[in-house]
C-alpha cells in the first residue's frame, strides 16, 4: 500500500450508523473493479458541523488499518483597523 487515494463514495451520507454498516460491503465491492484493494470505514459527523466547512481527514495505519475522520478545518480571520480600504461588509 504504497499509493493510496480517495474514490468517491457511492453514497456519501446516511441518516444513521446502521444504514452505513449496511452498505459498507455492497460499497467495497462496487468498486472493486477500479481499485485492487479498497478500505472503507463509515464515520460520524457532528450535526453541528452540517453548514460548515467539514473536511475528510484519512489515513493508512501501518498495521493497514484506516484512520478517517471529519473535522472543521481551523479557520484564522485577520482584520487590520488602520487599513483604508472600503469596508463592504458593514455598510449598506
Amino acid at each position: 500500500m504504497d499509493r493510496c487515494e480517495e474514490l468517491p463514495a457511492p453514497v456519501p451520507v446516511f441518516e444513521t450508523v446502521e444504514e452505513c454498516q449496511a452498505s459498507l460491503r455492497p460499497s467495497i465491492d462496487s468498486l472493486r473493479h477500479e481499485r485492487p484493494h479498497v478500505i472503507a470505514k463509515c464515520v460520524t459527523v457532528d450535526p453541528a458541523l452540517e453548514e460548515e466547512d467539514a473536511e475528510l481527514v484519512w489515513d493508512i495505519n501501518p498495521d493497514g488499518t484506516l484512520f478517517a475522520e471529519i473535522g472543521s478545518p481551523d479557520i484564522m480571520v485577520a482584520s487590520n483597523a488602520s487599513s483604508r480600504e472600503k469596508d463592504y461588509v458593514s455598510q449598506e
